[in-house]
Parts: C-alpha cells; sequence; structure tokens
C-alpha cells in the first residue's frame, strides 16, 4: 500500500478518530517527538502531555481524525524513536 502524503486530505479511505498513546522515556528524544506530531498537525483534535517527574518519563494522549494508513505512519514513527513507545486504538467509525 502506497504511503499517504500528510497532504493528501482527500484519502481513499475513509477518516476514522484514533487515539494514540505515546510514551517518552528518553526525554532526549521529546523534540522529535513534537516534530513529527507537529508534521502531522492537521489530522490532530487534541493532545494532552503530562511530565511524570518521579518515574522520568512523559505520557501523551493524541486524538486523531485521519485515514488509518496516515494514524498507523505516525505512530510508526513515533515508535522507532529511542526510547518511545506508541501505540493507536481506532474508532469503529
Amino acid at each position: 500500500m502506497q504511503e499517504l502524503s500528510v497532504s493528501d486530505r482527500s484519502a481513499a479511505e475513509e477518516a476514522r478518530i484514533a487515539i494514540l498513546s505515546v510514551i517518552v522515556e528518553d526525554l532526549a528524544s521529546a523534540p522529535s517527538v513534537n516534530a513529527h506530531l507537529s508534521e502531522y498537525g492537521a489530522y490532530i483534535v487534541g493532545r494532552m502531555g503530562i511530565p511524570y517527574r518521579g518515574k522520568g518519563v512523559s505520557v501523551l494522549s493524541v486524538v486523531l481524525d485521519a485515514p488509518p494508513p496516515v494514524t498507523n505512519a505516525l505512530t510508526g514513527k513515533l515508535g522507532k524513536l529511542h526510547g518511545v513507545t506508541a501505540k493507536a486504538l481506532f474508532s469503529k467509525f
């Protein structure tokens, strides 16, 4: 399947609401996380970041309204960063 461009809002697949959960264990990766999120900003409905100082991690929840390949591309890019775990949960509609 061809990867869809972030700027291509007329994707063949229907957009679905998804929540992207991100745990940043290596805080040096935070600027890269933010850069990827900015790149996909057109699809982000909202985001919440919680710095858990006691554990030295940051936890993010990102709500997306995007075609599944776009959500999967962002999830994959984040998950490849050092010290970052990312998982997506999709709505049924």
